[in-house]
């Protein structure tokens, strides 16, 4: 359990396991504890450093937005700071897309990459849970005393008293529109996109993602031969939704397998 003062900020971090390294991202209003009960998937053979994002778990919030773009850069600080030769990442909600960032902004930090429940246009989110996403504000504090994430902050945030602030900041993060099309059909960085059958996106947009980064477009070929060039992969995970996955075995297991395979 240690800091690091990285980009402005006193990013907390853990590390367990042991082997090559493997950079696990939790999702809003989570942290790096999220993922204990699938964790030892991950640490059976890596070490697995665990950071808690800006504002999450026992990092404390700084004089900033939340950006994703922002967080991206903090990982890639850290990576840096802990000596890290290009780890694997993978990441969920959240942590997918401040993955998904830090793998387009500083590709030559990064192994291999996976994004798990995370899209790359706002619009693609499913319109209800868009409407949720409006009403989230300081102002749901007191309606979410009796959540998990609550729990979580009141029990790890160095500022307990922060959570409407971090509610105000989500609300506000989520609010801003986005489209990174453009963006992903230059992903160097061999990537597993992974999606719920159930997600706040339709499974179909990941399958887009995954046609951006030419996979899917062609027979894949005895030899796979026909696979995209990039290294790139698709896993549409069965009976999960996007408040399941990160807690369901078969998370770890498509992660794994793509990490560990070679080429």
């Amino acid at each position: 359990m240690s800091y690091a003062d990285v980009n402005g900020i006193n990013l907390y971090y853990e590390i367990q396991g042991e082997g090559r390294p493997l950079v696990l991202l939790h999702g809003g209003l989570g942290s790096g504890e999220m993922f204990a009960p699938i964790l030892p998937a991950f640490t059976a053979n890596r070490r697995v450093i665990l950071p808690d994002l800006q504002g999450h778990g026992r990092t404390a919030d700084v004089d900033r937005p939340l950006d994703i773009r922002t967080m991206a850069d903090d990982i890639a600080a850290l990576i840096d700071h802990l000596g890290l030769e290009k780890p694997d990442v993978v990441g969920y909600s959240l942590g997918g897309g401040v993955g998904l960032h830090l793998a387009l902004a500083h590709p030559q930090k990064v192994g291999k990459l996976v994004s798990a429940s995370a899209g790359i246009r706002r619009n693609a989110t499913h319109a209800d849970i868009l409407a949720q996403q409006g009403q989230v504000t300081g102002a749901a504090a007191e309606f979410m005393k009796e959540t998990p994430m609550y729990e979580s902050y009141q029990r790890l945030a160095p500022r307990p008293e922060d959570f409407p602030r971090l509610l105000d900041k989500i609300g506000a993060a989520m609010a801003v529109d986005f489209d990174l099309t453009d963006e992903v059909r230059g992903l160097s960085v061999p990537t597993l996109i992974v999606g719920s059958d159930a997600d706040i996106v339709p499974a179909a947009h990941f399958v887009e993602i995954f046609n951006l980064l030419d996979g899917g477009l062609r027979d894949g070929g005895w030899m796979g031969e026909g696979r995209p060039k990039g290294g790139h992969a698709l896993a549409i995970l069965p009976g999960t939704t996007h408040y399941s996955l990160f807690m369901s075995p078969l998370f770890p297991a498509v992660a794994m397998a793509f990490l560990d395979q070679e080429g």
